[in-house]
């Protein structure tokens, strides 16, 4: 898709002060024509701004200490244009191309700097240590549990943590992995209420501290 001659629409998002800029295609069809319950792997699911990435890019936004951070499966980028705004050196990462070019025409649009990759769990090429890896709605099949364990031992900086943020809808998947999670970590969880146009919702925010050995 061409950004030059696609068709946008834009949002624009305040979180604890800090206002963001958000562009992404205006059609769900001029980037996805197959049928999401037969090709659920294909289906863009970074084409809609997440609940739990509202309540991720909050906690960001509300640390006092600046960090660097690395997200995954950023997506439209909310969380990290929000956490670039409030200061933090971001690197937004995806799996696809395609929104990693929106996040760059949305920071530009919002005045903030952050770095984009194009980032595949299972074949991490991550050069640089971080203070955080976050992401929002990335835990959703168990092939990709032992994945993510090895990025986030390759990518965490010593003192270093995870931050992820989930619907508790996805609590059946989330649960299996976080008690993998805490072979290896600390597990700190909270839940956050968002208030959104379809009602409240919980969401389970966790932070992932790793065990001393």
């Amino acid at each position: 898709m061409d950004l030059g001659k696609a068709s946008l629409e834009k949002e624009e998002v305040v979180i604890r002060g800090k206002k963001v800029t958000l562009f992404r295609p205006a059609k769900l069809e001029d980037i996805f024509q197959g049928d999401p319950f037969l090709q659920v792997e294909k289906f863009p699911f970074w084409f809609k701004l997440w609940e739990a990435g509202f309540v991720l890019a909050d906690y960001l936004a509300s640390l006092e200490e600046k960090k660097k951070i690395l997200e995954l499966g950023a997506g439209l980028g909310l969380v990290s244009l929000v956490a670039a705004a409030a200061g933090h050196e971001v690197v937004a990462t995806d799996y696809e191309e395609l929104p990693l070019k929106l996040i760059q025409k949305s920071a530009e649009a919002s005045g903030v700097s952050l770095k984009t990759q194009f980032l595949d769990w299972t074949a991490p090429d991550i050069k640089e240590e971080f203070d955080l890896i976050v992401g929002a709605e990335i835990v959703f099949k168990k092939s990709l549990f032992s994945p993510l364990f090895e990025l986030f031992k390759k990518g965490l900086a010593p003192g270093g943590e995870v931050v992820l943020a989930h619907s508790i809808e996805r609590k059946r998947v989330l649960v299996p992995f976080l008690y993998e999670a805490e072979k290896r970590f600390k597990v700190l969880t909270s839940i956050r209420k968002f208030r959104g146009e379809e009602g409240t919702e919980e969401i389970v925010l966790n932070r992932l501290i790793p065990r001393q050995n």
